[in-house]
């Protein structure tokens, strides 16, 4: 089978990607990470990278009262 992927469905996967990897970038460099890293690592998968970074890095599952 020889299915090819339409334009438009490529440009929008190509778009997730640079948002999701700019995003990792960004933020990470404002908390003090290994920003690099995590710009490259959003290139490549959407969204594992995204939510490892959420969940792991930044640990957002924490309460604020736990942090106190």
């Amino acid at each position: 089978m020889n299915e090819e992927l339409s334009p438009v469905l490529l440009a929008v996967v190509v778009l997730i990607l640079l948002v999701q990897s700019i995003f990792l970038f960004t933020n990470a460099r404002k908390h003090g990470h290994n920003y690099w890293l995590w710009g490259i690592l959003g290139l490549i998968q959407a969204p594992m990278p995204l939510l490892f970074y959420l969940l792991f890095v930044r640990k957002i599952w924490r309460s604020k009262s736990a942090e106190k």
